[in-house]
C-alpha cells in the first residue's frame, strides 16, 4: 500500500518516519514548529536494537561513521568507588553491536539528508491534527508535550513531572567512557561524544519549575562539588555562557499510559505516545524503532486501519513496559539513605547478570 503521508515533528521519530515512508513508496510531508533544524544537542546513545532500525532505513553505516562506540559503561558511588560496569563486549557478542554514541545534531541531519531538501517545512506548527486533510495517514511525533496526544486522547495523558530537574550541557573534555556517579538523592552522569567533548548531564529531586537565584552553576557545584574528581574536572569547566554553559530542564513522563497508540488514520510516536524518564537512554532509540514499525506495517497491510491495528499491537506494550522500567528506575536512583545501599547492590547484581535490553 502506498499514498500520502503527513507527519507531525521533525525530530529523530518524524524524520525516521519519513525516510521510512518514502522508502516504500510514500510521498510523505513534514511539518515542524520550530523555526530551524537543532543547532545544538546532547549526545544520544543508540542501543543495538535502534541501529538495526537505522539499518533498515539505509542509514546504519552513516550513523556509525558520525558516532563513536561505548567502550565502557560504568557506574559509581559519589567518592569514586565502583558499584558496577556494563560489559559492552558481551552485549556486542549478544546482539552483533555495542551502544554508538552520537550528537543529536550530526542524527538529525543524517536523516535530513536522506530526505533531501524542502522535505521540511520548519515554523509549520499543526494546532489541531484533525484539521489536515488530503492525506491517508497522519504519523504524529510531536514530543512530550504532543498537541496531537491532548486532542486526540485527552488531558489524562498529559505530561507528569518526574520530581527530578536535570542539569546537562557538553564540554571540551573527552572522557574516554560513560560514567554514572550516584550519590545519595542525586547523580552525575558524563558521555564521549565525537569532536573530542563529552555531554554531562546531574539530575537531583527539586519542585517543579524551581529556580535558582544564586545560578545554576552555584547550585551544581554546591551538590556536586565534592564528589569524586571526575565529577569536579566537568564542573571546573563550566560557565555561566557560552559552549559550557549550563541549561536546566524538569524531567517528565506521562500521567497515564494511552489506551492505544492509533485513533483513526493518525498512529502516535515516540515520545508523543509513550514519553519516559531518560533514565534507561531509550527515548531515541524508541522513537526510531516506532517509525521503521510504522513504515513495516503500512508496506504489509492493504488497508490503513489494518497497518495502524498492526504498529500498535507490536509497539504498545514493550514501549509502555520501558515507560514504567524508567520511572521506577528514576525512583530507585534517587532515594537516600538508607535505602542507598540497597539501591546500589540491586545495580551491581542487575548488572552482573548482563541482560541489559538491547
Amino acid at each position: 500500500m502506498t499514498g500520502k503521508a503527513i507527519i507531525i515533528g521533525g525530530g529523530i521519530g518524524g524524520l525516521a518516519a519519513a525516510v521510512q515512508l518514502r522508502r516504500i513508496g510514500w510521498d510523505v510531508e513534514v511539518h515542524e514548529r520550530a523555526p530551524e533544524p537543532p543547532g545544538a544537542g546532547t549526545a544520544v546513545g543508540l542501543w543495538p536494537s535502534a541501529l538495526r532500525a537505522l539499518d533498515t532505513l539505509g542509514l546504519g553505516q552513516e550513523v556509525r561513521r558520525v558516532s563513536r562506540p561505548a567502550v565502557r559503561g560504568s557506574f559509581l558511588r559519589a567518592d569514586g568507588r565502583p558499584i558496577g560496569v556494563v560489559d559492552m563486549a558481551q552485549l556486542r557478542r549478544r546482539t552483533g553491536d555495542s551502544v554508538r554514541l552520537v550528537a543529536r545534531p550530526a542524527l538529525s541531519e543524517v536523516l535530513t539528508s536522506a530526505l533531501g531538501n524542502g522535505a521540511v517545512r520548519y515554523g509549520s506548527a499543526v494546532t489541531d491534527v484533525r484539521d489536515l486533510t488530503g492525506c491517508d495517514v497522519v504519523v504524529a511525533a510531536d514530543g512530550l508535550r504532543s498537541r496531537a496526544r491532548g486532542v486526540l486522547f485527552g488531558h489524562a495523558h498529559r505530561p507528569r513531572y518526574a520530581g527530578v530537574t536535570t542539569w546537562h550541557g557538553n564540554t571540551g573534555l573527552d572522557s574516554g567512557e560513560m560514567t554514572e556517579t550516584w550519590g545519595r538523592d542525586a547523580r552525575f552522569g558524563v558521555t564521549p561524544r565525537t569532536g573530542g567533548r563529552s555531554n554531562w548531564f546531574a539530575c537531583a529531586p527539586a519542585p517543579e519549575g524551581a529556580r535558582s537565584p544564586g545560578g545554576d552553576l552555584a547550585v551544581l557545584r554546591g551538590l556536586f562539588g565534592d564528589w569524586h574528581p571526575g565529577v569536579r574536572r566537568v564542573l571546573d569547566r563550566l560557565s555561566d555562557e557560552g559552549e559550557a554553559v549550563v541549561h536546566r530542564n524538569d524531567l517528565y513522563d506521562l500521567a497515564a499510559p494511552l489506551p492505544r497508540y492509533v485513533r483513526g488514520h493518525v498512529a502516535l510516536i515516540g515520545d508523543a505516545a509513550h514519553a519516559m524518564t531518560p533514565d534507561l537512554g531509550r527515548g531515541a532509540c524508541e522513537a526510531l524503532i516506532d517509525a521503521v514499525a510504522v513504515g513495516r506495517a503500512l508496506a504489509a497491510h492493504r488497508r490503513v486501519p489494518d497497518a495502524l491495528a498492526a504498529y500498535d499491537a507490536e509497539r504498545r506494550r514493550p514501549t509502555q513496559r520501558l515507560a514504567r522500567a524508567a520511572r521506577l528506575a528514576n525512583r530507585a536512583v534517587h532515594t537516600s539513605l538508607p535505602l542507598t545501599p540497597v539501591r546500589d547492590t540491586a545495580l551491581r547484581c542487575f548488572l552482573a547478570l548482563g541482560r541489559l535490553p538491547a
